[in-house]
């Protein structure tokens, strides 16, 4: 494995052999570079095709493993590209795909992250680990944990869905549930670490869960060119942004896969989605910053879109903005209303981030942002069924199976 640890902001090298969080200098993210002009022409798209690793690990050589290292898998990536059928709302689109992260372990694109961040704790020696999450981060960091002997503990607001707290519990983990935001679980974090000796796992405050994340990106002229046929990017990205790691990650994944020749210059414009009660990346963007302020009284129940302020508010930013790309926010009535419509139209029942997605890509239409012939890729990055608490049940009808006459009430 050659990789080097780069500060984001300022540049400055960090010995990667060793545990790291965010840069000694100024407190940015780091992030993982490889010797790519080493790879280029020794590995290659056909390389991939014939790989023998499951998932994301197709893409071993540019991840964080040691020769030697032991992979903490469970199956993660590889997930399907959905074209979307077109029916209902959806018929306007011409070429609108899904990628369905929902089969992942742990039911969302956290798994991603964690397997790689995991393998490389491992690698070093790290334990116990620790994290904020408002729900998937935590049940995939908990899942991978355990699957490496590793103790883990999660800080969760209180309100965070009760799924996601028992799948943590269930794993083994040390689960706090804390009365306020993700950024109040990070804060206790960052004094649990200082304190007690834990590893800080928070987003982008641990350089090597992006590494997982950016597999979205390299997975998908793959997965284009298997269900249509080019392999080629998308025109537009549509992404639910909380902490942001996707984001950056799918556009680090296309920028290494320029310098190693697979892909020219070209990139998908990629449009950040966030729920209009916690928007500071939409907000930013609108007012051409570069940082984003706390978000003011952050709600939505899109758990994973509830961050309020993030450590790479920059990064995403930067990425929007170099791809030509946008910022929408959603409110919590219409992604509930895409939720519904993914189900009936598309038989994908998805988490509320993904009906902000499916939402802000029919506003954009709207607004000829997006043209109907383009090639467009939604994110699905988890499973409805973590969010059952959400949607009331219907209180239906029982039929009296005893009444030779039940059917014709119907």
């Amino acid at each position: 494995m050659h990789v080097a640890l780069r500060c984001a902001a300022c540049g400055l090298l960090h010995d990667p052999g060793v545990p790291q969080n965010l840069c000694t200098a100024c407190q940015r993210p780091l992030v993982a570079e490889y010797d790519l002009g080493a790879l280029r022409g020794t590995w290659s798209p056909a390389d991939v095709r014939a790989s023998r690793e499951r998932g994301l690990w197709r893409f071993r050589p540019v991840l964080p493993v040691a020769a030697a290292g032991r992979v903490v898998s469970l199956g993660e990536g590889g997930t399907p590209l959905l074209r979307a059928e077109r029916r209902g709302p959806f018929a306007v689109f011409r070429d609108l795909w899904i990628k369905d992260e929902s089969g992942n372990p742990t039911g969302s694109f956290k798994a991603r992250g964690m397997a790689t961040a995991v393998t490389r704790a491992a690698d070093l020696g790290i334990r116990p680990v620790a994290l904020p999450s408002a729900g998937n981060a935590g049940g995939a960091a908990v899942a991978y944990a355990a699957r490496a002997g590793m103790e883990c503990l999660v800080f969760m607001p209180e309100d965070t869905p009760s799924a996601n707290i028992l799948e943590a519990v269930l794993a083994g983990a040390r689960v706090h549930r804390v009365n306020g935001l993700i950024s109040d679980c990070g804060k206790l974090v960052k004094q649990g670490c200082a304190r007690f000796g834990w590893f800080d796992l928070s987003t982008l405050k641990e350089p090597f869960r992006l590494e997982g994340k950016k597999t979205m990106g390299y997975e998908l002229p793959f997965d284009l060119e298997a269900e249509a046929g080019e392999f080629r990017l998308p025109d537009a990205i549509l992404y639910p942004t909380g902490g942001g790691t996707g984001l950056i990650g799918m556009g680090k994944a296309f920028d290494e896969m320029e310098r190693l020749g697979w892909i020219g210059s070209a990139r998908p414009r990629m449009v950040v989605v966030q729920a209009a009660g916690c928007a500071p990346i939409v907000r930013a963007f609108e007012r051409g910053e570069e940082h984003a302020e706390l978000f003011p009284q952050a709600h939505t129940i899109a758990s994973g879109l509830r961050v309020p302020a993030a450590v790479a508010d920059f990064m995403m930013l930067r990425t929007v903005r170099q791809s030509g790309g946008t910022a929408v926010a959603v409110t919590d009535d219409e992604l509930l209303q895409g939720v519904h419509e993914l189900a009936r139209w598309q038989g994908i029942y998805a988490c509320p981030e993904a009906g902000a997605v499916w939402t802000a890509a029919q506003k954009l239409l709207a607004r000829g942002w997006l043209r109907a012939e383009e090639r467009i890729v939604l994110f699905n990055t988890g499973t409805g069924h973590k969010y059952n608490d959400l949607i009331p049940v219907p209180k239906l009808p029982v039929l009296d199976h005893r009444d030779p006459d039940c059917l014709s009430r119907l």
